[in-house]
């Protein structure tokens, strides 16, 4: 027996005689809630609620329910994705005005001859609305009508680890909770066997592969059970997922409870919130063997979905984990992360963008169908984008990194599709007309769900932390 747990058992009866409870009033609360006075579990089985949220109510209509976030990591150019710049062609090979560049922060270049670099591929109008998209994006471009494009985006960070973290957490110092965690904190899941929050990575195309850090999802200073769980894009998602030989369900069954009560017991004495997270996790081990073998089994895709993906699953491709995210959302995931590795291109970005592109077109097209299809994409939010955008000028026959201009796309519940918000220069060097920084990204997101991003708050440190910082408001122009 745990040494402390005699002194909390004499604590116990300590309050029941010197508060007068009577041996009746005991039975009642018994009756009412067993759970009242019981020192630890009974009957083997540990009861682990699921967490529902802190935003309870919401704060105000909901419009989606989950997040799809397709994070292009290494900063695609958006010269060669969703913002088209015929200016920028004209001026090729000549040098970029300094009234452009002077005194600005570049990462790479600084000190070099800057010269403009046009637009290695060429826009098309598609859909209905006529949006402007590369035309390296075909698949993309049959659902334009459903996209709203931001071209008027901006980061605060210029080298690729601190843009991530500032893209997922709202802050460029590392240790702060990542978006998914604050929506799971706020909203809870919608599903007692899988993660709240699933990442899933892929790496294709010809770009530098930058390596993601696990701690882009961690749970920061929130409690543990937020932080992101990362499913391997090949065989078993998910390590050691299937029992041992020999062990059937109830003898393990019964290994876990027996291991939940002695955690039980220990967070009693020390009311640890970690101790909390490892109960709820062990829960969520347990019940995943049953769940994720079944997320994974395809059998009932019909060929045409499977057609339609460009994939048969499990091949470790971003049509793969699309796919796969489809499956996710369907069974109550609050927030899924795909990153797709292979957009820094430094070098050679004619052919290698559009290899990279390649990747990710199909696969990301057929997610919106797909959800369109199935009733699902009014409830969901896509976002499609990466941490930030690439320069005007040239580097060598590639693009420096650049954060004074990105561009990102919406899909989803509560979203215009076919038009596009805001612009940048005519050389695609800054966002100049309606812009959207990251804060106001996160705080529109928080919108949709029903959440507002002033009020939900963690205390840490004797201050009152959230997703936004201290800045950011919700785009109003691009909500249906």
């Amino acid at each position: 027996m745990n040494p402390a747990e005699p002194i909390r058992l004499l604590q116990r009866r300590t309050f029941l005689k010197q508060t007068g409870v009577s041996l009746g009033s005991v039975a009642l609360c018994s009756l009412l809630d067993p759970g009242l006075l019981r020192g630890a579990p009974q009957g083997g089985k540990v009861e682990v609620p699921r967490w529902t949220g802190v935003v309870r109510p919401l704060h105000s209509m909901q419009r989606v329910k989950r997040v799809i976030f397709l994070t292009m990591a290494g900063g695609p150019s958006h010269l060669e994705t969703l913002d088209y710049k015929p200016k920028l062609a004209q001026m090729h090979g000549q040098p970029m005005p300094e009234s452009y560049t002077k005194g600005q922060p570049i990462a790479q270049l600084q000190g070099a001859k800057l010269t403009c670099f046009a637009p290695q591929h060429p826009f098309k109008k598609f859909g209905k609305s006529g949006q402007e998209i590369c035309e390296i994006f075909p698949h993309i471009g049959t659902v334009a009508d459903d996209l709203c494009i931001l071209r008027a985006m901006k980061t605060e960070a210029i080298n690729h680890d601190p843009a991530h973290t500032f893209l997922n957490t709202g802050t460029t110092i590392s240790g702060r909770p990542s978006m998914g965690s604050w929506l799971l904190y706020g909203l809870g899941a919608e599903t007692d066997s899988l993660p709240g929050f699933v990442v899933l990575t892929s790496l294709g195309g010809f770009g530098q592969g930058q390596p993601i850090a696990s701690r882009q999802w961690h749970s920061g200073f929130l409690p543990g059970q937020f932080q992101g769980v990362e499913f391997r894009s090949k065989g078993d998602p998910v390590l050691y997922v299937g029992r041992p030989r020999g062990v059937d369900g109830q003898r393990q069954r019964d290994v876990v409870s027996a291991v939940q009560q002695l955690n039980q017991m220990r967070e009693g004495v020390t009311d640890d919130p970690e101790i909390t997270t490892r109960i709820q996790q062990y829960e969520l081990a347990f019940r995943m063997q049953t769940s994720v073998p079944g997320l994974l089994d395809l059998s009932d895709e019909p060929n045409r979905i499977l057609d339609m993906y460009g994939t048969r699953g499990g091949d470790g491709s971003f049509a793969s984990n699309c796919l796969l995210a489809r499956r996710l959302a369907e069974r109550g995931v609050r927030f899924i992360q795909l990153y797709h590795r292979g957009w820094d291109h430094h070098g050679g970005i004619k052919a290698n963008i559009a290899a990279t592109a390649k990747e990710v077109d199909q696969g990301t097209a057929a997610l919106v169908k797909d959800l369109k299809q199935r009733g699902m994409l009014d409830s969901t939010l896509v976002v499609w984008g990466g941490e930030f955008g690439r320069t005007p000028m040239a580097q060598g026959n590639g693009r420096d990194h650049h954060m004074k201009a990105l561009s990102m796309w919406l899909a989803g519940g509560g979203i215009k599709g076919g038009i596009t918000h805001g612009a940048t220069d005519e050389l695609g060097y800054n966002a100049v007309e309606d812009i959207v920084t990251v804060h106001d990204l996160h705080a529109t997101m928080l919108h949709l769900l029903g959440i507002d991003h002033k009020r939900l708050t963690f205390r840490f440190q004797g201050r009152d932390f959230r997703l936004t910082d201290v800045s950011g408001n919700v785009v109003t122009r691009i909500l249906a």
